[in-house]
């Protein structure tokens, strides 16, 4: 834990108890604030009690007391409308913040022997995650202490305080970066940008202005790391670039960049020095197929590049990394068939990667649809052998796939697997793919992707061990 000691002897109100919302609460009484935490679930409030902390209704205290409003970032901020305890907070000039920013604050006041550890912070629309984690098990495989957090794996304030070689990766949702206005990381990375969350950023160009948001406190001493193959995108590395603060570390896959980094037909070159050197081969990679793992690849070596001088040693790191649950995860293999989950691929862009990465799919996708279906898909179907349709959206994707690719509505996951299975026995192309890859939200049937994921990894292992003695893949299947 990273105790906060900023709020030491104040009253902060807590609103939204859940992982980062506890999290916060613990820091914050182990630096010795009084934290009153409220949310409106009573089995969180419950969670809350357990943790220690005092519980008091916000919507009925006073707020003339409170010295900050520590917000989770699923509650609205601004649209589509603000929160009734944002507009309290607010009508009492208490400021309203987050996990990240508890962190940034305390970071400034720590007295580290041998200096204070390094930032570096992470947004984008996709590939979030799998940049995040890469860039730890790369700092770590080379002599680091990385950690990982904020919107991947543990928050941000439940990660060890820092020691001499530390360096936080945090992982930052657009949510976050609203909440987080002092940060000033060493190293800022920026991905892509879709639409995605718009109804809680109030149109595309306040989402975009707000992922930008994670370069705004850096000087000439940060670094601004900036994935240039979407438009918004190259107009923020652009802007940045002419503002000469802070250094800017272009990346693109398919356009070769002067004082650059790129991927050319899966080749990561460094194009920062002259001439541009060969890197790394990521197609020699198992765990980052497809070109969207090319760029996350491409994105950990700029944002670490002039940390690590040894760039050989840089490039075997990045090709050992073993991947990420849930994010083209291998979970088994029957034969020449692989099973590959997914499951965090909740929108049709995420989607889209996994069946660009792959031919002779076997595509098991459904759940609660998002806005647009997978209507995006239609030029990737043709990578499809068949689909298995789950969950509340199989009618609306059956009406797209009708006459482009067979499918199956097999309602529920453990039967569109077994489906799966068998009509890829049967196949004769040779190598094939049973992907779990929905394209859509969980909630219908799971708690959450992670639940989801977790419950295809057990379904396939369950298999694999089971027909572990049987030669042919056609009779592991009844």
């Amino acid at each position: 834990m990273i105790p906060i000691h900023v709020f030491r002897g104040r009253r902060v109100a807590l609103f939204g108890l859940g992982r980062s919302g506890l999290s916060a609460g613990r820091a914050l009484m182990a630096g010795g604030a009084i934290v009153h935490g409220w949310d409106d679930g009573a089995a969180a409030r419950d969670r809350g009690e357990d943790e220690g902390l005092t519980l008091d209704d916000l919507y009925k205290a006073d707020w003339a007391q409170f010295s900050a409003l520590v917000l989770s970032p699923g509650i609205p901020l601004t649209h589509p409308a603000p929160h009734a305890l944002v507009q309290k907070a607010r009508a009492h000039d208490v400021e309203i913040i987050g996990d990240v920013e508890l962190f940034a604050r305390e970071l400034e006041h720590l007295d580290v022997p041998g200096g204070k550890p390094m930032v570096i912070a992470v947004t984008g629309t996709n590939g979030k995650s799998t940049t995040t984690a890469l860039i730890a098990h790369v700092l770590n495989s080379c002599g680091y202490r990385a950690m990982a957090g904020g919107n991947i794996g543990q928050a941000i304030l439940d990660l060890p305080p820092p020691t001499h070689r530390s360096v936080y990766v945090v992982e930052m949702s657009s949510y976050q970066i609203d909440l987080t206005p002092s940060l000033v990381p060493d190293v800022a990375v920026l991905l892509n940008i879709t639409p995605d969350h718009l109804d809680r950023h109030g149109g595309f160009e306040n989402y975009v202005s707000i992922k930008s948001n994670i370069f705004k406190n850096q000087s000439t001493d940060g670094i601004a790391v900036i994935g240039v193959d979407d438009p918004q995108t190259q107009e923020i590395c652009t802007r940045i670039s002419s503002a000469h603060l802070p250094q800017v570390r272009p990346v693109s896959v398919g356009n070769a960049l002067g004082r650059g980094v790129y991927v050319i037909n899966g080749v990561l070159y460094d194009g920062v020095v002259r001439p541009a050197k060969q890197v790394a081969d990521l197609k020699d990679s198992d765990s980052l197929p497809g070109v969207h793992n090319w760029q996350n690849a491409a994105i950990a070596f700029a944002a670490i590049r002039d940390l690590l001088k040894d760039h050989h040693k840089l490039a075997d790191a990045i090709l050992s990394f073993p991947g990420l649950a849930h994010r083209l995860e291998e979970v088994g293999r029957l034969g020449s068939l692989r099973f590959i989950n997914d499951s965090k691929a909740t929108n049709s862009e995420a989607a889209a990667r996994a069946l660009a990465a792959y031919e002779n799919i076997f595509w098991i996708a459904g759940g609660r649809a998002k806005e647009g279906g997978i209507e995006a898909l239609k030029p990737l179907f043709s990578h499809l052998a068949k689909a298995y349709l789950i969950g509340e959206a199989a009618d609306d994707f059956a009406a797209c796939l009708e006459g482009a690719v067979t499918y199956d509505k097999s309602g529920d996951l453990k039967t569109a697997l077994a489906r799966a299975i068998k009509d890829a026995s049967a196949a004769t192309k040779g190598d094939s793919i049973v992907l779990l890859s929905p394209a859509c939200a969980s909630f219908d049937q799971f708690n959450d992707f992670e639940e989801r994921g977790d419950a295809f990894r057990v379904l396939v292992q369950e298999i694999v061990r089971g027909h572990a003695a049987t030669p042919e893949l056609g009779e592991t299947v009844s």
